[in-house]
């Protein structure tokens, strides 16, 4: 994997240079801000903003960037650009990630004729093993001017660029246009929003593009983007629209994070979990709009996936409830190498580990699951009701699911402790989880605070009831860990006092369970689904 981004506390450029199957590879941080501007115009002076001392002028640069995406421009569409720069002191293959508005994640590789294999990895969700050709090719014409704080610290980067740009479609397209950007190295937003307010004044506006690409591809893309999207803009009425919009999104949110997993990123797993969750859980769900013979085998396939990308969550979990209950026990209550056998519990075995999300990512298995997830979308297989008006029928299934949460919430919350009612919560949590997307579905026909507020409920069901099933994991793997102390001649006192503590916290996470879904349960929080 490529490696994590180093963050700059107010900084907008960072980097981290790592090793990925033995080449270099550099991440950085982008956030800049553009503006359209005349051809061969000045790079504007921002001499006026606050903290900015003084400017160094290091020189114009000649650039050339070939830009690579497939036929019907997937990666365009999406707002990534992969691209070959020479010119200037970044030459080499570029790859552009949007996050938020306004910022991306580029990761840059060294110059090779060939697209990098890790590259293309970053974006095989999107390619589907399809070739990547020039789709354009972009000359600019760079003055720039670099913003000094009183240290002589880099604050931003301010560039004019004049753009000569070829669409390589059939037939050939041609623009040449100018535009101005400023780009954070070393300071905050407020920088960007002070020169925001600044140019603004000498005449310039921010560019409703988000990169040249958009304009060198022009009327091609636009095309593109509205074959793309022509069967997402028919009105939410029916049923069947409801679901099959709430499984685009979640399948898009699935594509997208594809390679933030890949790169090691904060929470991309679990992100990506849930979208696979309430995939499965709206297939479940709609088997009346939906045909359950037809959709079944995506069912099983988003569920594996699940469970693949989650297989080292709970040794995460755990180590890591068990570290924090460590750090808060006084010291001469911890008797023995007990920090030594978490962190050998947290460590993989090579004969137990699981499989590498990205192992998984790149088996044939995931990208047929990925193309299943599109022929569903693209041709759903309708049931009967699929013509329904989806504010009648929708919230009445929702009604099936909470009402099956009823039933395996009333056997968990009154059996007596032990295995089996920890079984039993555990599946009440997922029956919850279950309801909680199906009702994500109306929310989206009806926009219904009422809805929203069960789901609110549904929410917090789930959360206490999956800390309780995290102390039930806890209290096994303390358990053993006990075992082993004691096995080897160590005291195993800490791990049965961590245990006890275990006990504890599984007890509280039930009451408040309890708690939670009295309070869902009420007739007025639940009116909506009859």
């Amino acid at each position: 994997m490529l490696g994590q981004d180093r963050d700059v506390d107010g900084a907008g450029h960072s980097a981290a240079d790592t090793g990925s199957r033995g080449v270099a590879a550099a991440r950085m941080r982008e956030i800049e801000w553009k503006y359209d501007a005349p051809p061969g115009g000045p790079v504007p002076d921002l001499m006026g903003l606050s903290r900015v001392a003084a400017q160094s002028d290091p020189g114009g640069q000649e650039l050339t960037a070939v830009y690579y995406d497939t036929d019907d421009l997937c990666l365009a569409r999406a707002g990534v650009t992969l691209r070959r720069r020479t010119g200037g002191d970044e030459d080499g293959w570029h790859l552009k990630l949007p996050n938020r508005p306004g910022t991306r994640t580029e990761i840059r590789m060294p110059l090779d004729r060939d697209v990098p294999a890790e590259l293309y990895s970053l974006v095989s969700s999107r390619v589907r093993g399809r070739p990547v050709r020039p789709v354009a090719r972009i000359q600019t014409r760079r003055q720039r001017k670099v913003l000094l704080d009183d240290s002589g610290v880099s604050l931003a980067e301010v560039v004019a660029d004049d753009v000569s740009a070829q669409g390589l479609g059939d037939p050939p397209t041609s623009d040449r246009w100018g535009e101005v950007e400023v780009e954070l190295t070393g300071g905050g937003v407020d920088l960007l929003q002070s020169a925001d307010a600044l140019l603004h004044e000498c005449g310039l506006v921010r560019s409703e593009r988000a990169s040249k690409l958009e304009r060198a591809l022009g009327e091609r893309l636009m095309n593109a983007r509205y074959a793309a999207t022509v069967t997402e803009k028919k009105a939410l009425s029916t049923a069947a629209d409801v679901v099959c919009a709430y499984l685009r999104t979640q399948r898009d949110e699935l594509v997208d994070q594809d390679p933030w997993v890949r790169l090691d990123e904060a929470e991309a797993v679990h992100d990506m979990r849930v979208a696979a969750r309430r995939l499965r859980s709206a297939l479940q769900a709609f088997g009346r709009v939906l045909r359950p013979e037809e959709t079944g085998r995506v069912v099983e396939d988003l569920r594996w996936l699940g469970q693949a990308l989650g297989r080292a969550r709970d040794e995460e979990v755990v180590a890591e409830r068990l570290e924090a209950a460590l750090a808060q026990l006084p010291s001469d209550l911890v008797i023995g190498p007990v920090a030594q056998r978490i962190a050998e519990y947290r460590a993989p075995h090579e004969d137990t580990a699981p499989a590498a999300p990205t192992d998984i990512l790149d088996s044939r298995h995931y990208m047929s699951l990925l193309d299943a997830l599109d022929d569903l979308i693209e041709a759903p297989p309708l049931a009967s009701d699929a013509d329904r008006r989806a504010t009648k029928l929708l919230p009445k299934l929702v009604g099936l699911a909470f009402r099956r949460v009823g039933k395996r919430a009333a056997d968990a919350f009154t059996a007596d402790a032990g295995e089996q009612r920890d079984v039993a919560l555990h599946a009440t949590r997922k029956s919850a989880k279950r309801a909680r997307y199906a009702a994500e579905v109306v929310l989206l026909a009806t926009g219904d605070v009422a809805v929203e507020r069960t789901i609110g409920d549904l929410k917090d069901l789930q959360t206490a009831l999956g800390d309780h099933q995290d102390t039930v994991l806890t209290r096994y793997a303390v358990h053993r860990m006990g075992i082993d102390a004691h096995n080897a001649g160590e005291n195993a006192f800490t791990f049965g006092l961590l245990h006890e503590r275990e006990s504890e916290a599984a007890d509280v996470s039930l009451d408040r369970g309890r708690q939670v879904w009295h309070k869902a349960t009420r007739a007025k929080r639940t009116r909506w689904m009859r």
